[in-house]
């Protein structure tokens, strides 16, 4: 078709596809391409942010970004939808009909065009096959998730402070966290953060004290992407608050109310939240042909193609790569997929101009983990001081909120980026400190 738009479609809005599709949207605008950006969520929220949302602790709110508006400012289009499959022949890609809450059709299957197309749909939780995880416990990949856990952490609150008013002294908020990695430990922390606030929000004689948290962790010790020393901070510093950190355990099923241990022990929880490693979405390994890992990871070449289709990239959760010399995979972290962001949209300015590709060169910038406002211990790249250093207290806590800021940044350009940093620190000052509703 003469004068056709080169058409670059990015499947899924999270940190990496919305920092490429507002690069994308900045060097071409919409003259002659047409960037696409397809996501079934409305809005975005920085995934590293979503233990504070499911603890209340952050008002969503104020720190998501609504695609529409960022894609009319960009020079993108946003297309509210989900990826059913992609024709790999005629490089169309197939969306889920949607449908309202009764099941009522808003919009059928569509078919959406594309020259290059770029898979960044995250990763979900891996269940490891153990009986029960996904009839009982909760998980933290998206907004409707987090949002679904505080509601129902909130009304645990609400029957425990009744309880203790009406002659229950014994009464507890009872959570059990599987999985020690960075996502369990700041939620663990987060909780008894929103549990001191709770007694100016109306529950008059609900405290920490009647929050029992359970940190389950299969390996011989929770952090495992942090160094020894790190990690006992990391575990004195939780049971300073409360939390009962249970490492070389494993957990064998789930019921409800209740989780079972390798060693025959069971802990009663209230609330189950499963944060025990990540894979791809089940549905990919029927969308295409693609080769997939035993995780539903598409493998990539260091270019960030797919191994099976030159035009199709991947990065993220989603995306296996392998690199030369290492003996595994990037690693499933934020950082990874903002480096592989920059690296396709430096790609597919070359593949475009008939340019050779780049390969992909993975620069660990170290790892921080916050223990919510009691502290954040973590490991940087200490280029300066010849090694890697580890990081505690006021710095680390610091670095670990420049990392937001430089999210921001990223999915907003400069300008724009910094004027919302000034923003947040004063809604810091003048908003409230716990989300309820």
């Amino acid at each position: 078709m003469p004068n056709q738009k080169t058409q670059i479609v990015v499947v899924g809005g999270g940190a990496g596809g919305l920092e490429l599709v507002r690069k994308l949207g900045a060097r071409y605008g919409r003259k002659r391409h047409d960037i696409i950006l397809i996501d079934r969520n409305l809005t975005h929220i920085w995934k590293p942010l979503l233990h504070e949302v499911a603890a209340g602790s952050l008002d969503a709110n104020l720190d998501e970004v609504g695609y529409g508006g960022h894609a009319v400012r960009w020079g993108y289009r946003f297309f509210n939808g989900s990826i059913e499959s992609i024709d790999r022949v005629s490089r169309t890609i197939t969306t889920v009909p949607m449908l309202d809450e009764r099941g009522d059709e808003i919009i059928g299957r569509h078919s959406i065009r594309y020259d290059y197309l770029v898979m960044a749909v995250g990763g979900i939780s891996n269940d490891f096959g153990v009986p029960g995880v996904r009839e009982h416990a909760m998980f933290l990949e998206d907004r409707p998730q987090a949002d679904r856990f505080r509601q129902k952490l909130l009304n645990a609150c609400l029957r425990t402070n009744h309880a203790h008013q009406t002659g229950d002294p014994s009464a507890r908020v009872r959570v059990s966290i599987v999985g020690g990695g960075a996502t369990g430990v700041e939620l663990a922390a987060e909780l008894y953060n929103a549990a001191k606030a709770l007694r100016h929000y109306g529950l008059e004689v609900f405290d920490e004290s009647k929050l029992e948290v359970s940190l389950i962790e299969a390996g011989p010790r929770i952090l495992p992407a942090l160094d020894e020393v790190l990690a006992a901070t990391a575990k004195h510093e939780l049971e300073k608050l409360g939390v009962r950190v249970l490492d070389n355990t494993q957990v064998v099923r789930l019921e409800d109310r209740a989780v079972h241990t390798g060693d025959g022990g069971v802990i009663a929880a209230d609330l189950i939240v499963w944060a025990a490693g990540v894979k791809g979405a089940e549905e990919i390994k029927t969308m295409s042909d693609l080769e997939l890992t035993r995780g539903n990871q598409i493998v990539v070449r260091p270019t960030l193609q797919s191994v099976t289709d030159d035009r199709i990239y991947a990065l993220g959760d989603c995306a296996s790569c392998m690199l030369p010399g290492r003996d595994k995979p990037i690693p499933p972290r934020a950082q990874s997929a903002h480096q592989m962001a920059s690296l396709i949209f430096t790609n597919l300015v070359r593949a475009q101009a008939g340019e050779p590709l780049k390969d992909f060169v993975y620069q660990d910038h170290g790892s921080l983990v916050s223990l919510s406002r009691f502290s954040t211990v973590g490991s940087l790249m200490g280029n300066l001081v010849g090694g890697r250093m580890r990081v505690e207290g006021w710095v680390a806590r610091t670095v670990y909120m420049s990392l937001y800021r430089m999210h921001l940044i990223a999915i907003h350009g400069w300008w724009r980026g910094v004027a919302l940093i000034v923003i947040g620190h004063v809604n810091q000052i003048v908003r409230p400190k716990l989300k309820l509703h």
